[in-house]
């Protein structure tokens, strides 16, 4: 009998009480005594705030306590850099309008919400910079005047080979400038939680949270008390993406619980939610590609420039990422790359579902259908002459490790897809018609590929604890997995948990994950970078096999003991070592392990009303191993969903740093009517040898492809290149227009 755990569609260890309601979310938690709190945001996208009055506020009966600047120890945070005000403080700037003023709490909600409006301020508006490119130039608004007198927060740079003789080997070159939106998160559940002080007396949270052990550290610096004196607690999360990688509730439950000693709950309104919190960067890029008549690309030339928002956030560590996959997972000699981040006073723009990786492939794989177009070759074909093999050298120098998958990838899907080889050459299948005679059929093709765990030096490593209860006769009874790996839906608890019960030759259902709470389980690092199968994957797996020697020891000495720990550190760089960018020449080694995918999309195109119908969708993933088949395809499932938004109705819309796109009404999320008719998801297993059991990260990279190949069916099926997303029905009917006879762009 197969008593493999790995590999198995077993179901999700959460899904019965998720799906019987039975499952608690932070905003379901109450306590006895708890009082309410709401923020006063700032009015202003950049102002001077000049006074605070919080006078007819605290005088409006069931106020306890209104917050501000004066109640923070120490009045500074942030994921990387600590350049936010927790509030902001008079004769201080507000540089967003997700800036708080003043938390009001109050013994019922209703109160709080008619409270907060009661605290004045009094503004000096200042000039406004929104655009990237603008906020650059000398003599821009600076957002942040205590850094010098430039709003660029950071600058990174590539260079491989000689650029100029890259471009004289080149007998076609093609150019694109391309611009990516900002993009709301969209998760079901707003910001929620309770904060109090526990039975030891410590500050604790509840609350969503992608890495609570990294949000103590920044509560910790804000209160000015020492990390156990605090505590975070991760109950069920309705949806991340990277949207709760920074914290925008859970040091405001804590200085609420701090100040006042008492529960307080705090709710977001969904309004608050989207006009309040941070976003996908938005990218400006500038790409100028050469290839030779055979079809081998001989030099890039890329500019990125990202709008960073008002605050760093994790904006230098996208761009990091961003420009390591600037030039796409291709064999380039000569690269000349630049990325940018840059202030401005639009929404901060943080992580979100592929942290840079998402946005170069709306340029590069466009890139690479306009040399197929310019060079009259198949894109399958043109794609497989270049793409990154096993110990190819990518444009940081370094030299790919085992496990490269994304010709497989890049195969299966074509061939899925109907594409044939004949003599050499790949062939594109028949489309059939299209069904009605004003609508246009295409097909396009799109790969990407990205790392798996943290990278450029960080040290990426998970602690995980294993206790095993045993029967009499020495089997294991029961395992209980410690580690906190922040399930935000997933289902990496349950992965972890397979992987254990591979380990230690068990059914899963004798596996246990203990709830996440930073006083129980020991730091696994956050929930980003597809890195928790890979990095907390491989410490559950050692400590499971050192707790399996332990219980060896224990049988041969025949103590008759019952019960057996052990704990594991697992570094990422100790498999496979990074290294930061080399300052002028970005030469290095960047990441630890890669996921690839390809993605093929057969759209319809209404040339009456430029709606774009995807038809079908190919999504082939290497996973190196998948710990369970189902999950994988719930990945790609949801990764398509977010990658069609991305590509066709999904922008977060702001003017002169305020928020016209307020709510889920005025911001275009896929219903199930937008999705693919059909989606074919094709799972490719090119073990990584240092994964778990060969396994890599897949839940980032099931979205990056699905926007160029939707942008590249478009131009297959009406000859128009859309270099703006997303690629709404408005947009296209206008690029539609302006084709003249001959198909070319005016």
């Amino acid at each position: 009998m197969d008593t493999r755990v790995i590999g198995q569609s077993l179901p999700r260890i959460d899904a019965w009480e998720k799906v019987t309601g039975q499952a608690r979310y932070p905003g379901d938690f109450s306590m006895p005594g708890m009082l309410h709190a709401k923020v006063v945001w700032s009015e202003y996208p950049h102002a001077r705030v000049r006074r605070i009055d919080t006078s007819k506020a605290e005088a409006l009966p069931g106020v306890v306590k209104v917050i501000t600047y004066r109640d923070v120890p120490v009045n500074e945070y942030g994921i990387n850099t600590k350049d936010q005000p927790v509030l902001i403080a008079e004769g201080d700037k507000a540089r967003w309008v997700g800036d708080r003023i003043a938390i009001v709490v109050a013994e019922t909600e209703e109160i709080a919400e008619q409270a907060r409006h009661l605290v004045e301020v009094d503004y000096e508006p200042l000039p406004v910079v929104t655009d990237p490119g603008e906020a650059m130039k000398p003599g821009a608004p600076l957002v942040h005047d205590e850094r010098g007198d430039t709003n660029i927060l950071h600058h990174f740079r590539i260079r491989k080979g000689d650029i100029e003789v890259g471009f004289a080997q080149a007998d076609v070159i093609v150019e694109g400038y391309y611009i990516t939106p900002h993009v709301e998160h969209a998760y079901l559940q707003p910001e929620a939680g309770l904060g109090y002080i526990d039975e030891q007396g410590r500050v604790t949270v509840i609350a969503a949270a992608q890495w609570p052990h990294d949000d103590l550290h920044q509560i910790a610096h804000m209160l000015n008390l020492p990390a156990d004196q605090l505590r975070e607690i991760v109950p069920a999360v309705g949806g991340a993406f990277g949207g709760r990688e920074d914290m925008y509730i859970q040091h405001l439950l804590a200085l609420c619980a701090y100040v006042v000693r008492r529960p307080v709950k705090m709710v977001f309104s969904r309004e608050e939610s989207v006009m309040r919190t941070g976003k996908r960067h938005p990218f400006y890029l500038r790409h100028r590609w050469g290839a030779t008549r055979d079809g081998k690309l001989t030099a890039v030339e890329i500019e990125g420039i990202s709008d960073a928002g008002a605050y760093a956030s994790t904006s230098v560590p996208v761009l990091a990422n961003a420009t390591s996959f600037f030039a796409g997972p291709y064999v380039i000699p000569h690269a000349k790359i630049d990325g940018y981040t840059v202030y401005t006073n639009n929404a901060v723009t943080m992580a979100m579902r592929g942290f840079g990786a998402t946005q170069p492939p709306v340029a590069y794989e466009q890139q690479m259908d306009k040399l197929a177009e310019k060079l009259g070759m198949d894109p399958v074909e043109l794609r497989l002459k270049n793409l990154l093999e096993e110990g190819s050298i990518a444009v940081t120098g370094n030299r790919m490790p085992p496990g490269v998958g994304i010709k497989e990838t890049l195969r299966q899907a074509a061939l899925a897809a109907g594409w044939r080889e004949e003599n050499g050459h790949w062939l594109k299948p028949d489309l059939g018609p299209p069904s009605a005679s004003h609508k246009r059929r295409g097909i396009g093709v799109a790969c990407a590929y990205k790392n798996v765990g943290y990278s450029f030096g960080f040290d990426d490593k998970t602690t995980a604890r294993v206790e095993l209860t045993l029967e009499e006769s020495g089997a294991i009874h029961h395992a209980r997995i410690r580690v906190g790996a922040s399930d935000v839906g997933e289902g990496v608890h349950t992965a972890l948990a397979q992987i254990a019960a591979e380990a230690l030759g068990v059914p899963l259902n004798r596996v246990e994950v203990a709830p996440l709470d930073t006083a129980e389980v020991p730091d696994a690092g956050s929930s980003s970078a597809s890195r928790h199968v890979y990095i907390s994957g491989n410490a559950v797996l050692r400590a499971c096999q050192e707790a399996k020697a332990k219980l060896q020891e224990v049988l041969r000495a025949e103590t008759g003991e019952r019960h057996i720990e052990a704990e594991y550190t697992y570094c990422g760089r100790s498999a496979r070592p990074t290294s930061p960018y080399d300052p002028e020449t970005g030469q290095c080694d960047p990441h630890i392990s890669y996921g690839y995918a390809t993605q093929i999309a057969l759209v319809e195109v209404d040339t009456e009303t430029g709606v774009v119908d995807v038809l079908k969708l190919w999504a082939a993933q290497d996973v190196g191993q998948a710990v369970n088949p189902d999950m994988v395809v719930g990945q790609v499932g949801g990764g398509v969903h977010m990658g069609l938004g991305y590509a066709l109705m999904e922008e977060f819309i702001q003017q002169e740093g305020l928020v016209r796109t307020r709510n889920f009404a005025e911001y275009q999320i896929p219903t199930i009517l937008d999705m693919p008719r059909e989606i074919v998801p094709i799972i490719v297993e090119v073990a990584d040898p240092t994964g778990p059991y060969g396994a890599k990260g897949v839940g980032e990279m099931t979205t990056l492809p699905t926007a160029p190949a939707i942008l590249n069916a478009i131009h297959d099926a009406t000859g128009i290149w859309l270099d703006r997303l997303p690629a709404t029905a408005e947009r296209v009917l206008y690029h539609l227009r302006k084709l003249t006879p001959e198909g070319k762009t005016e």
